[in-house]
């Protein structure tokens, strides 16, 4: 198997640390080495958090360079134009539609597009466009609009779906993994 590359994107406290461990793990228990990497700079106070993982037989560096992603997904939508650049021309982009206005925005000193949804049909021939929040939501806990987005992000991978069930398994606390689970099944459906 080719090395896989997977981008991971969105602002701080959204989740995609876990995310990229979810995805790590579920590599590594379908049997692939696995490297990965993560940027969280200002992630505190709501930066750009960026991870990078890739996986097969036998992986040297947890870098992407720039258009070998299979796949990105994010859970900020204008994150995934901002990583766009790392996906591969028939890759896919698994998006969430939320918007968080930075503060540089919020106070007049940037601005933040209202077209985002037209920019990503432009910019990604394999789209995803979905409400992981809304669906989190409705499930009981916004929190886990990471793993929702996980859940479809998982239709687009090559790894099977009991490997995604251990890396949830191995990454979230017992009390919240039959949650997680049930994020992550509706991701699936979406």
């Amino acid at each position: 198997m080719d090395i896989q590359s997977v981008v991971l994107a969105g602002v701080g406290g959204q989740g995609i640390l876990l995310a990229s461990r979810i995805v790590s793990r579920a590599a590594m228990a379908a049997g692939y080495e696995v490297t990965f990497n993560e940027v969280h700079g200002m992630a505190q106070r709501g930066g750009s958090v960026i991870a990078q993982i890739r996986y097969g037989e036998r992986v040297y560096s947890p870098l992407v360079g720039e258009g070998e992603a299979q796949a990105l997904a994010a859970l900020e939508q204008a994150e995934a134009l901002r990583y766009a650049h790392y996906l591969a021309p028939d890759g896919l982009a698994v998006v969430s539609d939320q918007a968080i206005i930075p503060v540089t925005a919020a106070s007049g000193g940037a601005i933040y597009p209202n077209d985002v949804p037209e920019r990503l049909a432009r910019v990604f021939t394999h789209l995803k466009y979905l409400s992981a929040l809304s669906e989190a939501v409705s499930l009981g806990d916004g929190r886990m609009a990471n793993t929702v987005l996980m859940g479809s992000l998982s239709n687009g991978l090559n790894l099977p779906i009991e490997a995604w069930r251990q890396g949830i398994q191995e990454s979230v606390k017992p009390v919240f993994l039959e949650k997680n689970i049930e994020a992550f099944e509706r991701g699936r459906e979406l």
